[in-house]
């Protein structure tokens, strides 16, 4: 499956290295969504997981170089002019001035209280959690999201279970969904 639609990722959902970690592996071939960032939304990845995750900073600087190697086309600039016309809160102006930009239908962020609906509106915009993007990629194809998230388990030497039971912390909904379909108990 190839998907083009485009989806900005917020600082706060790249940050979350094992949300960022399956996001990011469904938008690899077979993708299901385009991601987009830019350098200012980078810059705020990498504050974040230095100052308020104590990642050390040059494994922070390992993990922007790779986001940036992986998903070269997912970079976007040129959207300066449109953040004073946008009326979300003033600190994530710059993000829905990125999805604008690059024509992004959804934004997926933890911080849906700074993007309210009648900001978004005007742009066709849609603001989602990731437990509620992750749900709606589940719906398109079970199989991929599985394969994914078993890929994952296997990387980190753990069964799938505890990996989804790991991943309820941040996704409960999508954790318990997943979870009930793989024991038959949805």
């Amino acid at each position: 499956m190839r998907a083009d639609f485009k989806v900005v990722i917020d600082a706060c959902v790249l940050a979350n290295f094992g949300v960022c970690d399956l996001l990011l592996r469904l938008a690899e071939t077979p993708r299901l969504f385009l991601p987009r960032w830019s350098s200012e939304l980078l810059a705020e990845t990498k504050r974040a997981q230095i100052e308020s995750l104590n990642w050390d900073a040059e494994i922070a600087e390992r993990f922007q170089s790779a986001l940036e190697t992986a998903f070269p086309e997912a970079m976007v600039s040129g959207f300066n002019h449109l953040i004073d016309r946008c009326e979300n809160d003033p600190k994530d102006r710059h993000v829905l001035a990125c999805a604008i930009q690059s024509q992004a239908e959804v934004i997926v962020t933890f911080n849906l209280k700074d993007f309210p609906k009648s900001a978004l509106e005007p742009w066709l915009i849609d603001a989602q959690h990731p437990q509620d993007y992750l749900l709606i990629l589940y719906s398109i194809d079970p199989i991929i999201v599985l394969h994914k998230l078993e890929m994952i388990a296997r990387k980190r030497d753990c069964a799938l279970e505890d990996h989804l039971i790991e991943l309820g912390r941040f996704l409960p909904s999508f954790s318990q969904k997943v979870l009930g379909d793989i024991s038959g108990t949805s």
